[in-house]
Order: C-alpha cells, then structure tokens, then sequence
C-alpha cells in the first residue's frame, strides 16, 4: 500500500503534468490556423486533404471516451484535452467541407458521418457488452490503437526530412510542442499506473525525440531553408 504522504504527491504530480499536456496540446490543436485562414482567404481547399482530420477527430472522440469516469475514474485530464481537440476538429473541418468542392464535400461529410457513427457504436457497445474493468480494458485498446494509427503523421515528416535534407517541413515549435506533450501524458500515464496512456505516449515522446535530434541535425548542416515551414504536412 502506498503512504498517504506519497499518494498525495502523486497525485499532486500527475494533475500537474496532465496540465501541461493539456496546455501544450492546446499549441498543436491551433497549429493548423494558418492553413484555414489561407482557405477562407482563397476560399478553396486547393490542395488540402482533410482526412487528417477526420483521423484526429476519431482519434479525440474515442481518447475521450476513454478519459471519462464511467470508463477510467481518475484521469478527467485525458477528457478535457482530447474534448477540446475535438471541437478543434469539427470546426476544421466545418471549414474545409464548407470550401471544398462538390466531391469532396459529400466525401468528407460522409466521413464525418462515418466517424460519428462509429463513435456511437463504441459507446453503445461499451455501456451495454461491458462492464467496469472490461469496459476500461475494451476502450483502452482502442484507444492506443488509434493514438499509434496517429504517429503515421510524425513518421511521414520524418521520411521527408531525411529524403529531402531539409526542415523546412518540420517546424521546431511544433516538434518541440509534440515532444513535451507526449512526455507530459507518459507522465501522467506513468503516476496514473495507466499503460494505456504511457505507452503510446511513450513511443509519441521517442519520436518526439528523434524527430529534435533531425531537426537539430539537419538544420545545423544544411539550414533550415528558405521556404515557409509546410503547416498544412498534416493537412
């Protein structure tokens, strides 16, 4: 049994690195601000794909139904963070399907329908098939799957880096922003003894660090280029 003394500064602990990934979440949430603006500016989609965030909203409804009491009591951060990030989504791609053409707009609103319906499903399934422990266990496997799905992202940037001996894809901020919140959830999964949040933190913060040790690297021996940082990589 743990000491009173000692659960109070875990806990102490978690909260506050729960709150750091929440604040450092929120950098990467606005990240793609200049992309839509670019959107409404132009008002196309142009090249854009929104899949990225049909993928995010996806993954954000299911962490969060994973962080909420009736699935794991304990850990409301994980909610908080990952609802935030779903409103992020949806109005991501309220914009995009707004300005996209015909194709894509039937697309992508059938995907939105899709990911919906598959979030219901989840919640159905698990309210109704599952209970307490089980229920945590079936939503938490899910929703590490669909945190590695998500590192797709990060290891695409990664090959582009090498491929073209430039950073000019992989913005600093937002690598170091990637880092620091998947170490602050490997964290708070850590003192939360929740493998379902510290693994697939934990693999988030190893490329969190390789994708610094690149930048770090390819910037010192080839600069940083002279092009606008590709925002919209996750686009």
């Amino acid at each position: 049994m743990i000491p009173s003394g000692l659960s109070s500064a875990f806990s102490d602990w978690s909260d506050a690195a729960g709150i750091a990934g929440n604040i450092l979440a929120f950098v990467l949430f606005v990240s793609p601000i200049p992309t839509f603006r670019r959107i409404i500016r132009s008002q196309s989609t142009e090249q854009f794909s929104g899949l990225p965030y049909i993928y995010s909203l996806l993954n954000c409804l299911i962490c969060l139904w994973y962080g909420m009491p009736v699935v794991s009591p304990g850990i409301i951060l994980v909610a908080t963070v990952n609802s935030i990030g779903a409103v992020f989504q949806l109005i991501y791609l309220s914009i995009f399907i707004f300005y996209a053409d015909k194709g894509r707009k039937l697309k992508m609103t059938g995907l939105l329908v899709v990911v919906c319906a598959v979030f219901i499903i989840i919640v159905f399934v698990s309210m109704n098939f599952f209970q307490s422990h089980a229920r945590q266990m079936f939503v938490g496997y899910l929703s590490v799957f669909s945190l590695i799905s998500m590192f797709a992202s990060p290891l695409f940037v990664i090959n582009l880096v090498i491929k073209t001996n430039s950073v000019e894809y992989m913005p600093f901020s937002l690598s170091l922003a990637t880092f620091l919140m998947s170490l602050s959830f490997f964290a708070y999964g850590m003192l939360k003894f929740d493998p379902f949040i510290y693994v697939p933190n934990g693999i988030g913060t190893c490329l969190g660090i390789l994708q610094l040790v690149l930048y770090s690297y390819y910037s010192c021996k080839y600069g940083e280029g002279s092009r606008e940082p590709l925002l919209s990589s996750y686009a």
